[in-house]
């Protein structure tokens, strides 16, 4: 049904919002809820959904890469700054039968600890591939730095498995901590996982594999827009932070990007090279 139908249904009664919690046994802070469109009580009740606990409710740790993108003098895409996201999780044989598979059948399960040696691995064998196949050649004789936030698992800037696996090829790959409390500082969430996570949101994924599916499709139809659009405005906070003599109390500056790009006038683009954070995503079961 087309947005502009359902708005219109909305206004004559035909159909409602509902807002529908998870419960029971969840404190204030960690309620979940979803917002649906229903008919009227009559005709529709509202959908019952409970869980045990929080910790019934599955959850997929990702890794994301992103870089700036490029484009040349005339606007045309040289480079979309997605390197890929890249999810923690395991292929497992089910122990036993069950009505939705036999024994043996190979099960998708999330990785439930993410220790610096899993970290290590994925940018070893993963994000360090990735990096080599999509990077600019015009680009791969300058050094790249990869901005870590700084979560527990992450390794540090002189891992000397790290620094041996990526010095191959010419490239020069070096490891980066993203300053201390300055989240504005992270380009991933500083706009990038609310921009996929809203797309998310428009799949509904019932098992672990949908939820893998529906998140690395997201990350693909993201448009190359919206990321640039989030590194001038990690730029903008860099410069705000920079007038604050290393302070972080600021607002995000506006820079009314969508009216700058249509006026061909966008400000000077920072050369930032990658981000990468951990993003978790979870599937909300009925």
């Amino acid at each position: 049904m087309a947005k502009s139908t359902v708005f219109r249904r909305i206004k004559d009664g035909t159909i409602r919002t509902h807002t529908n919690s998870i419960k029971p046994q969840l404190t204030e802070q960690n309620k979940k809820s979803e917002r649906y469109y229903l008919l009227p009580e009559e005709h529709e009740p509202d959908p019952y959904r409970s869980c045990k606990s929080k910790n019934f409710i599955p959850k997929v740790m990702f890794m994301a890469v992103v870089a700036r993108p490029r484009f040349d003098e005339n606007g045309i895409e040289l480079f979309s700054g997605k390197i890929g996201i890249f999810p923690f999780v395991v292929k497992e044989p089910a122990k036993r039968n069950s009505k939705n598979r036999t024994a043996g059948t190979l099960e998708t399960k999330p990785i439930l600890s993410v220790t610096k040696d899993i970290t290590r691995a994925c940018l070893i064998e993963k994000v360090h591939p990735a990096i080599r196949s999509k990077w600019p050649a015009s680009d791969s004789n300058i050094p790249i730095f990869i901005q870590q936030d700084n979560a527990r698992p992450h390794i540090g800037v002189n891992d000397l498995e790290f620094v041996e696996a990526v010095q191959k090829d010419g490239f020069d790959i070096r490891l980066w901590f993203q300053p201390p409390n300055n989240p504005d500082l992270n380009v991933l969430d500083l706009g990038f996982f609310r921009a996929i996570q809203s797309l998310q949101y428009q799949k509904v994924p019932s098992n672990v594999d949908e939820l893998v599916e529906a998140v690395e499709r997201s990350f693909d139809e993201m448009k190359v827009e919206q990321l640039n659009h989030v590194f001038l405005t990690l730029q903008s906070c860099m410069i705000e932070v920079m007038k604050g003599n290393g302070e972080n109390n600021y607002k995000v500056p506006h820079l009314n990007k969508n009216r700058l790009e249509r006026e061909d006038n966008h400000p000077l683009q920072l050369c930032c090279d990658i981000g990468i954070a951990n993003h978790v995503s979870t599937l909300l079961q009925q």
